[in-house]
Order: C-alpha cells, then structure tokens, then sequence
C-alpha cells in the first residue's frame, strides 16, 4: 500500500486536490491517504505556514499532492512559501513541467515538450535585502547543481525517447552572453554534463531566443533545461499553448518524498464558485502514478481526462460551462470506460 500526502492549500487548491483524489480513488488501486494543512490561511491560524507536523506526513508518506497557496503582497514577516520550504527540506532539487497538446480548440497540437527546472538555488535562493533606496538579490549558481539538473534532464530525455521511439534531444538554456559569471557556469556544467550521453542531440540557446521559439515552434523542442526562475517562466508561458495554468502538471523530485502540484496559483478570484480546472492536478496525478509505478493506472487516468477534452466537457477557463464537480465525474465515467476497453482488448 502506498501513502499519499494531500495537501491543499489555499484558494481553489482546496477545490482541485479533491477532485483529483476523486480521479485517484476511481482507479481503486491500493492507496491511502492522509491529509496536511500549509498555506496562507495555516499561517493566519497557527503561525506556520509549513507546520512541522505537515513537513512529518509528507516524509512518512510516499508522495504528496500539492494544491496552491496565496502568498501576501508585499510579504509579511514570517511567512514563507510552503512549496519552496517542501522544496528546500525534501532537498527535491529539480522541478519537472511537461507541456503536451491536449483535444479542442484551446490548445495548438504536435506539441510534447519537458522543461526541467532547476528547484534549488538561482535567483529564488533567498538572499535579498534593501540597502535603503536600493533593492538586491543575489544569483547563486553552483557547479554541483548544475551538475545535476543537467543528468536529470539527460536521463528523462533517454527516457522519452525510448518510450516514443525518436532521437533523444536537449536544449540548454541560459543568457551566458551577458550573465557571463554565473550563467557561464551552469552553461559550462550543462555542456560537459551532456557529453556524458552521446547519444543525446545537444543544442545550447539564449533564454530570450527560447522563448520567442516556444512561441512560434513549441513542436521543434524536446527536453529543455534551464536554471530556476528561467524555467519557471518558460513552462509557464508553454503552458498557454496548450491551455493555460490551469492545465499545467509539475513534479519536484529530488532525494525525499517527490511533490507533485499543478502549477496554477490559489486563484481568490474564482475560489469557492466551484469552476476551478482540475486537469492540471490530475495529470500531476498522472506523474505521480508513474513515479510510484503505476504506470497502468497513470495510462488509464490521463486517457480517461483526454477523453472529457475531447469530449467538449471543460471548464470556463478553456471555453465550457463545466462546473470542478461535473469535470471530475466525467473523468470517473471516463476511467470505468477506459478500464473496461482494456479488459477487452
């Protein structure tokens, strides 16, 4: 039996890790679960945004799900991200964002993409402070993290290409030309890293050029990797191809209990109405099964959400009228169909 972490959050987290848990328990697989509170509103309440307690279940457990959390404008003293905490103390120092097409008009086809994101260090080190009028952050690069993130991005590209029958492929993405120091070493561990798998197609490409390229040819890509905040932004504006935040997976994985979150925010503006996506938790759900083994059942549940897609069932963020609760049944209908046509065939 494996142990899962649910961990919703704040905002419509509290809506779309339900419905996600809804999809997991259709599998009837052998899985239980525990649920953990962190957040903005856990920090309101008890002063901790990642309580202890919470911290303890996620590493007894054998995965968490990760819903979203409001952070405060401004920041607030004491309050800290709990996902980057999870991130930090689970040392789960490589963030995975794949981007594949999904049915209907909402999302450009041909596109089956994997940005590996550096999790650990860059610009999201938290090393800021003000020097009255003036503002600084520092950028931390190491070679030992660069190292890394690159075998990862290495080894899920083998990965990929083995399962879909084509050459492996590797972007390296940096700004080496003007963050000569910094970007120089990640680029210098990226380009060494790689030459360790040969049978890896390597190309190397300037942040702001990936970018425009994701824009105009998102189906020339494979697996691209690329330092922290560079890759938050590039998988967030890959996500728009396909749909937008709201159908967008993600996984931290690293040396503890790997983390799996959609990649939207809390969302206030719609919390609580009841319309929230919950395909990008689902498919976080997919990867996670796939992580855990399950390989099977991560087959029958991603089938089973391309289905309602492709069926016109889709919340109003994509362009339907589907309530969170009449999308996650669906995707239950759907899985039950799904599982019988295996049997069949």
């Amino acid at each position: 039996m494996k142990t899962i972490c649910l961990i919703p959050g704040d905002g419509i987290g509290q809506e779309v890790i339900p419905a996600a848990t809804q999809a997991l328990q259709a599998l009837k697989l052998d899985l239980t679960f525990v649920e953990a509170e962190a957040g903005f509103d856990c920090f309101q309440r008890c002063g901790e945004a990642l309580p202890a307690a919470t911290l303890e279940k996620v590493r007894k457990s054998d995965a968490a799900l990760f819903g979203a959390t409001s952070s405060p404008s401004g920041g607030m003293k004491g309050y800290r991200s709990p996902i980057l905490a999870l991130r930090r103390e689970l040392n789960l120092y490589a963030n995975l964002r794949p981007v594949l097409s999904l049915p209907g008009d909402c999302s450009r086809p041909g596109i089956d993409l994997l940005i590996v994101r550096e999790n650990s260090e860059g610009l999201y080190s938290g090393r800021e402070w003000r020097e009255g009028d003036t503002a600084i952050a520092e950028r931390v690069i190491t070679r030992a993290a660069s190292e890394r993130i690159v075998r990862v991005a290495c080894e899920q590209a083998l990965r990929r290409a083995e399962s879909r029958g084509m050459l492996p492929t590797l972007t390296v993405v940096h700004k080496a030309n003007v963050l000569k120091v910094s970007d120089g070493l990640f680029r210098e561990c990226a380009m060494r890293v790689a030459q360790e798998y040969p049978q890896i197609a390597v190309r190397e490409m300037l942040v702001d050029a990936a970018a425009m390229k994701l824009v105009k040819s998102p189906q020339s890509f494979d697996v691209l990797v690329t330092t922290n905040l560079f890759g938050d932004i590039l998988s967030d504006e890959a996500s728009a191809l396909v749909g937008g935040l709201g159908v967008a997976p993600s996984a931290n994985v690293g040396q503890g209990t790997p983390v799996f979150e959609p990649v939207h925010g809390s969302a206030p503006d719609i919390a609580g109405q009841g319309i929230a996506n919950p395909v990008g938790a689902m498919l976080s759900c997919v990867m996670m099964l796939e992580a855990l083994s399950e390989v099977q059942a991560a087959r029958v549940l991603s089938e089973a959400v391309y289905n309602t897609l492709a069926n016109g069932i889709r919340t109003p963020d994509l362009g339907g009228s589907a309530t969170t609760g009449e999308f996650t049944r669906a995707v239950c209908q759907n899985i039950a169909h799904v599982e019988s046509d295996v049997k069949k065939h």
